[in-house]
């Protein structure tokens, strides 16, 4: 029985190998590196909290932050409106929705598409002189004269932020349908029987009820939010542009360590984000737990 118990320790151990080979050692190595000033080339020197000093000083690091608060912002008020209105129209007992597969097949679909894809896609429609999106509001007289959309900061940061909401509102909207699927049935029966309207049944039954679920979908969507850095750094020329408006963290970080070569700096940036990440992720389920106790 030993020796069988023994035995299965060698299954687990691909497991384990590649665990501390990819995840474990990349983060103590990154650690170090963050005390040190390295280029990449030859040994790193140990500058002690130098890069950490440097970091909370730094302009740059704090603009790219705010830019990022800025693109999650807009996308995840889009994509959690869109999500619970489809969510709940879906699961209204009174409408009976049907082909609620094929929809959220629909929905879920803009997710599977490769990032890079979606950066060609949406730089074609947005095209200043020939995109589509332009010729289509000209057509019907909405604007008088193309728009540079990925020029000007404001609608740079929007553009980014729509479009992210317009890959993430499917998998947001699966979440809180099966949010609203694990909600009793008696319980809407009950209000539509008692004469309740939809916002009555909305507010005082599904929204209290799903609180605990849309806690997850904000807290897992700012983490991701958070580390926003493929489609800024596809969607224009990869250094922020323009004026600095899409220069997020994890693209300046990206930036500091194989752009500029600064990859003790670079590495004091991923723990700063970290940190960062971590402090608003508990502020907000802190926040969040406390008012949905009181109103418990």
């Amino acid at each position: 029985m030993k020796k069988i118990n023994n035995y299965g320790y060698l299954f687990i151990l691909p497991f384990f190998i590649v665990f501390i080979t990819f995840t474990i050692y990349p983060i103590l190595l990154t650690f170090y590196y963050s005390f040190t000033s390295y280029s990449g080339m030859g040994s790193p020197e140990f500058i002690g909290i130098a890069n950490y000093t440097r970091l909370v000083t730094d302009t740059y690091f704090f603009d790219a932050f705010l830019n990022t608060i800025y693109i999650w912002g807009i996308n995840f008020t889009f994509q959690i409106s869109i999500a619970l209105l489809l969510a709940v129209l879906f699961s209204d007992i009174r409408l009976n929705m049907k082909g609620l597969g094929f929809f959220r097949a629909l929905f879920y679909l803009p997710n599977l598409i490769t990032i890079a894809s979606v950066a060609l896609l949406f730089g074609i429609l947005l095209g200043w002189h020939h995109g589509t999106i332009n010729h289509l509001l000209l057509d019907i007289g909405i604007i008088s004269e193309p728009v540079n959309w990925l020029n000007s900061p404001t609608t740079a940061r929007w553009s980014v932020g729509l479009i992210g909401a317009w890959m993430w509102f499917g998998h947001t909207f699966i979440i809180l349908m099966a949010g609203i699927s694990g909600i009793s049935k008696e319980y809407f029966e009950a209000a539509l029987i008692d004469g309740a309207n939809r916002i009555q049944t909305f507010t005082h039954i599904t929204l209290p009820l799903l609180k605990p679920i849309l806690l997850y979908v904000l807290i897992t969507s700012l983490i991701g939010g958070l580390q926003i850095f493929d489609l800024p750094m596809l969607i224009t020329d990869g250094m922020g542009a323009p004026e600095g408006a899409l220069n997020t963290m994890v693209l300046y970080l990206y930036n500091q360590a194989f752009r500029f070569n600064n990859y003790g700096y670079a590495s004091a940036v991923a723990y700063g984000l970290f940190i960062i990440t971590v402090i608003i992720s508990v502020i907000t389920f802190k926040t969040m737990y406390r008012k949905s106790v009181k109103e418990g």
